[in-house]
C-alpha cells in the first residue's frame, strides 16, 4: 500500500516536471523505449586534481561528493589524464580514443599555417574532422553535450557552449517568442535562484577585485576576471544544468557536462588556494541536482559518472621569473646563436601565439556572445612559438650545420627553461597517425637537454620526471608520443621537470598541459560495479572512461560484483525481498535489483517475491535475468504455479551449490480462509559447498496471517525441515517472515537459532521495512551457534531505497570448521 501511493505520487510529480514541460515547449524529442534501458550522464569537474578533490572533501567544499562515497556505493580511482594534461587531448581520448590528439590546447598547423587555439570553432572542428575519419565510434552519438570542446557525434542541436557551437544550440534560438515566455514562467524559480547567485558572485567577486590591486595584481587583468567569474562560475554552470536535466527528462541515452568554474579560477590564484576551492561549493551543488534528477528519471535507468580531465600545478609564471616573456628569451637566445637567421619578432604575427596573460574563460564568453570565425590563411611556414600553460612548441627553425642537442642545450641555457625536448630527425614519420596524432610505438624515442645533462626518454623517466611521480613510466612515454606529434614544432619547452618549481609560460598562478604530477593526477568517481577495465595497472587513463562508458551502453549486459576479499572460511548472505522487481518509482527492473546485489558482492542471495514468465511483469524469468547478470548459480520455489506462470522464492549462490528440498507450506487455518484468498507459502532448502563444509541454507516467505505463520513456523521447525537428519550441519535460515522480534512466531525460531543482528557487538539492529522509512523488522537471517557474526548491514542509499519495497540484510559470516559440533540446540536464549 506505501508503495502503490508513493508510486502514484511519482507518477503526479512526472506530470507537473517543469523539465518536461521546458522540453515539450521546445519541441524536443523523448525516448520511447523500455523505461529500464541504460543511460549515462557524464560530468567533468575541469582542473581538480586527485589531491584537491581529497582537500575539498576534508575541509567540508564538496559534501554531497563525500556521501556518494560513504552512502551510495561509489569509489574514488586515480586517474592519469596523460601529456599534454589539456582538456581538448583528454576529451578526443575520451571522445573517439585517439591519445595525444592535440599537442598542447594552441599549436601551429602544418595543413592550414595557422596556430590552432582549440577554443576557437575553426580549429575544433578541424581537430574533430581528423578524429572522427579515424573510424572510432563517437561516444556522445545520440547524445548532448555541454561546455565542451568537441561534439563527439551529438547532433549539433544537442551540443551547447561548445566550441564547435554557439550558444544554448538551435533549439532555443527556433523557439517561438510564447515558448519562451512559458519557459520564463516555468523556470521562474530557477531564474530567481540564478539572478540570487550571480548578485552574491558579483559581491565577491568585486571584494577580490580590491584585494587583488592591494596585492599588486594587474588592474585591467583584475578587472577583466569580473564578468568572467560571473559567466564561467554561475551563468554558463546554471544553464546547462537545467539543459542536462531536461535531456534526463527526454531521456537522452548519454549526457555529457563540463563544469568549468574551479578550473579557470585555479588558473588565477593557484588550484589550492581558498579562492578557487570556494567554487566548488557550487560545482558540487550541481553534481547533487543532477545527480537526483538522474535518480527519478521515468524514460531510462541512468548511471551518473564523475570525473576530471586533468589537475593543476602550483605555478609561478616565466616572465615574473625571468624579467621578460619566452618570446623575447628565444628570439635574444636564436639571435645569439645565429645572427642572420629568423627571430619571432621578424617572423611577423602570422602563426606566432605567446599568451602571456590567461584570459580566464575568454573562450566561453565568446559562445555566449559568439562572433565570425577567423578567415583560412594560406599555408605557410614562419617561424612560430606556441607557449600556453608549462608547454611551449618552437616551430620551423633553421639549424644550419649546429646539432639538435647542441641547439636544445643552448635553449635551456639562454632561456632558464629546465627542459627542451625534440625528436630525432633519423626517425619516420611514418609510423605515425598524423590525421588525428600518434600510435604508441615502443620504439619512438625522444631526446633533449635537461639542465646540463642530455637524455633520452622514455630511457630516462625517472631522472627527467622524478621516482617520486605517480605516473612517470606512462607519463615520459607520452612526452615522446607528444614530440612525434606532427604538429608538435621542432622543440619542446617543459615548465615542469624533477626538482624544479613549476613554470608556466603564461601570467598565471595554476596551470597544466605538461607532465607535472598534479597535473597529470585526475580522479574517477564511478559506481562500485564498474571496475576498471584494466585492473592490473592500478589507476584509470580516459581510455578506460571510454571503454566502460561503450560497454555499459552497448555492451552484452553483465554486472560484476566487487569481491569482499574474504578468506574461505568466510561467507556473505543476503536476503532480499525484490517484490517482483517493481521499485517504488513503479519501474520494472531485474537489472536494478542485480546491481544492488552486485554492490554487496554475497556469495549467497535469498530472494523472495520473484516472478517467472508472468505477464504482470511482461513475460521475463527475473531469476534466469538475474543469475545470469551475476554469474551465479540459483534453484527456485514457485509458491505460486500456474500453468507457465511462477511467483515464489530463489537462493542464488557462488558457491557449488545443491538442491536438497522446495515444497509449499501449510496455510492458514480452514475458518480463516473465509476472510480471503491467502497466498501459498513456500520454502526452499539447498546445500552449498564451503571449503569443505557443507551448508545449509532454507530461505522462506511466511504469510501475512499471525496464525498462519504460526502453522508456517512449526512445519520449518519439524522434522521436514530444521530437525530432519540431513539438516544437523551449519543451518542458516533467511528470508521475509513478515514476523516482527518479539513476536510468538519469532520467538519459537529462536529457540533452535540465533538472530544474527544480535550476535554482533556494539551492533544496533536494523529494520527493512518500508524501504524509504525502514522502522520494521521483518526480514531476518537466522543461524547455527557454530557460526560467528563478523559484519551486519542493511544497505540503506538511493539506490537500495528505489529498488523494491524492502531494504536487502546482509550479513558477514566466519564458517565454523568442519569437525566443530552444531551447538543449535544447545544455544542460550
Amino acid at each position: 500500500m506505501i508503495a502503490q501511493i508513493e508510486s502514484t505520487l511519482r507518477r503526479w510529480r512526472r506530470y507537473f516536471s517543469r523539465s518536461e514541460w521546458l522540453a515539450r515547449l521546445l519541441k524536443l524529442s523523448f525516448h520511447q523505449g523500455d523505461p529500464d534501458e541504460r543511460g549515462l550522464v557524464l560530468i567533468q569537474i575541469d582542473g581538480l586534481a586527485h589531491e584537491q578533490l581529497q582537500k575539498a572533501m576534508a575541509n567540508g567544499k564538496m559534501p554531497f561528493i563525500k556521501r556518494l562515497l560513504e552512502r551510495e556505493h561509489y569509489h574514488l580511482e586515480h586517474l592519469y589524464s596523460g601529456v599534454p594534461a589539456t582538456t581538448p587531448a583528454v576529451q578526443a581520448e575520451i571522445f573517439y580514443g585517439v591519445k595525444t590528439a592535440v599537442p598542447a590546447f594552441g599549436f601551429f598547423s602544418g595543413d592550414t599555417g595557422q596556430m590552432m587555439r582549440m577554443y576557437e570553432p575553426y580549429a575544433a572542428d578541424c581537430v574533430e574532422r581528423k578524429l572522427a575519419a579515424t573510424g572510432h565510434r563517437p561516444l556522445l552519438k545520440d547524445g548532448s553535450c555541454y561546455v565542451s570542446v568537441f561534439r563527439a557525434g551529438s547532433d549539433a542541436k544537442e551540443a551547447h557552449f561548445c566550441s564547435s557551437s554557439r550558444g544554448w544550440g538551435p533549439a532555443l534560438s527556433e523557439a517561438g517568442w510564447l515558448s519562451i515566455v512559458l519557459m520564463i514562467l516555468a523556470s521562474l524559480w530557477g531564474l530567481i535562484r540564478t539572478i540570487g547567485l550571480l548578485l552574491v558572485e558579483l559581491v565577491l567577486s568585486l571584494v577580490d577585485f580590491f584585494r587583488g590591486l592591494v596585492q599588486g595584481q594587474d588592474f585591467i587583468r583584475e578587472l577583466m576576471f569580473i564578468p568572467t567569474r560571473l559567466a564561467i562560475t554561475i551563468l554558463t554552470r546554471e544553464l546547462s544544468t537545467l539543459g542536462v536535466k531536461i535531456d534526463i527528462a527526454r531521456g537522452v541515452p548519454i549526457i555529457f557536462i563540463n563544469l568549468l568554474g574551479y578550473d579557470e579560477q585555479a588558473h588565477r590564484r593557484g588550484p589550492s588556494s581558498k579562492f578557487a576551492h570556494w567554487t566548488l561549493k557550487g560545482i558540487d551543488d550541481t553534481v547533487a541536482r543532477i545527480w537526483r534528477a538522474a535518480q527519478r528519471s521515468f524514460r531510462r535507468h541512468y548511471d551518473v559518472w564523475i570525473y576530471s580531465d586533468h589537475g593543476q600545478e602550483d605555478s609561478q609564471s616565466y616572465e615574473a621569473i625571468h624579467g621578460r616573456p619566452l618570446a623575447e628569451a628565444v628570439s635574444s637566445a636564436l639571435s645569439s646563436l645565429n645572427p642572420e637567421s629568423e627571430t619571432l619578432s621578424s617572423a611577423g604575427q602570422r602563426g606566432v601565439q605567446l599568451q602571456r596573460v590567461r584570459l580566464f574563460g575568454g573562450q566561453w564568453i565568446q559562445k555566449l556572445f559568439p562572433v565570425d570565425e577567423p578567415e583560412v590563411g594560406k599555408p605557410g611556414s614562419p617561424l612560430a612559438l606556441s607557449a600556453m600553460g608549462p608547454l611551449g612548441l618552437l616551430y620551423n627553425l633553421e639549424l644550419h650545420d649546429r646539432s639538435q642537442v647542441e641547439v636544445a642545450r643552448f635553449l635551456v641555457k639562454k632561456t632558464g627553461v629546465p627542459l627542451v625536448l625534440y625528436r630525432s630527425k633519423l626517425v619516420s614519420n611514418s609510423g605515425l597517425l598524423k590525421s588525428t596524432g600518434v600510435s604508441a610505438e615502443a620504439s619512438l624515442k625522444a631526446f633533449g637537454w635537461w639542465r646540463d645533462t642530455p637524455v633520452e626518454l622514455p630511457r630516462d623517466a625517472d631522472k627527467v620526471l622524478g621516482k617520486a611521480h605517480p605516473f612517470a613510466a606512462e607519463a615520459a612515454v607520452d612526452l615522446v608520443n607528444l614530440c612525434h606529434h606532427p604538429d608538435a614544432g621542432d622543440f619542446v619547452f617543459c615548465g615542469w621537470s624533477a626538482g624544479s618549481q613549476s613554470v608556466s609560460f603564461a601570467i598565471e598562478s595554476g596551470s597544466h598541459g605538461g607532465s607535472g604530477p598534479n597535473e597529470t593526477h585526475a580522479f574517477a568517481l564511478m559506481p562500485q560495479d564498474i571496475p576498471a577495465p584494466n585492473r592490473q595497472r592500478g589507476h584509470w587513463r580516459p581510455m578506460d572512461i571510454r571503454q566502460a562508458a561503450l560497454d555499459f551502453l552497448y555492451g552484452k549486459p553483465k554486472i560484476t560484483s566487487v569481491s569482499a576479499n574474504y578468506t574461505t572460511r568466510k561467507i556473505r548472505v543476503m536476503t532480499y525481498n525484490v517484490h517482483i522487481c517493481r521499485g517504488i518509482d513503479g519501474k520494472l527492473s531485474p537489472r536494478r535489483i542485480a546491481r544492488v546485489i552486485a554492490r554487496y558482492a554475497p556469495d549467497i542471495v535469498a530472494l523472495q517475491e520473484v516472478d517467472v514468465q508472468r505477464q504482470r511483469t511482461g513475460g521475463v524469468d527475473q531469476v534466469v535475468q538475474i543469475s545470469e547478470l551475476l554469474a551465479m548459480e540459483f534453484h527456485f520455489q514457485p509458491a505460486i504455479h500456474l500453468e507457465e506462470e511462477r511467483y515464489g522464492d530463489a537462493i542464488l549462490s557462488r558457491l557449488p551449490i545443491t538442491l536438497i528440498k522446495k515444497d509449499i507450506l501449510p496455510g492458514p487455518a480452514p475458518q480463516s480462509r473465509q476472510f480471503g484468498h491467502a497466498e501459498p507459502r513456500g520454502a526452499l532448502w539447498v546445500e552449498v559447498q564451503c571449503n569443505g563444509a557443507k551448508l545449509q541454507i532454507l530461505n522462506t516467505h511466511l504469510g501475512l496471517n499471525k496464525a498462519e505463520r504460526l502453522r508456517q513456523v512449526d512445519a520449518l521447525v519439524s522434522t521436514d525441515w530444521l530437525c530432519n537428519e540431513r539438516c544437523q550441519q551449519p543451518r542458516i535460515l533467511l528470508g521475509d517472515f513478515n514476523a516482527m522480534p518479539g513476536s510468538a512466531e519469532y520467538r519459537r525460531l529462536r529457540r533452535h537459532l540465533l538472530d544474527a543482528q544480535l550476535q554482533l557487538p556494539q551492533h544496533q539492529p536494523q529494520g527493512t521495512f518500508f524501504s524509504r522509512l525502514p522502522k520494521t523488522r521483518i526480514d531476518h537471517v537466522f543461524i547455527d551457534g557454530g557460526f560467528k557474526v563478523i559484519g551486519v548491514q542493511v544497505p540503506r542509499n538511493e539506490l537500495t531505497r528505489m529498488a523494491s519495497d524492502h531494504l536487502p540484510l546482509v550479513v558477514d559470516l566466519e564458517v565454523p570448521a568442519t569437525d566443530s559440533p552444531q551447538p543449535g540446540e544447545n544455544s542460550q536464549f
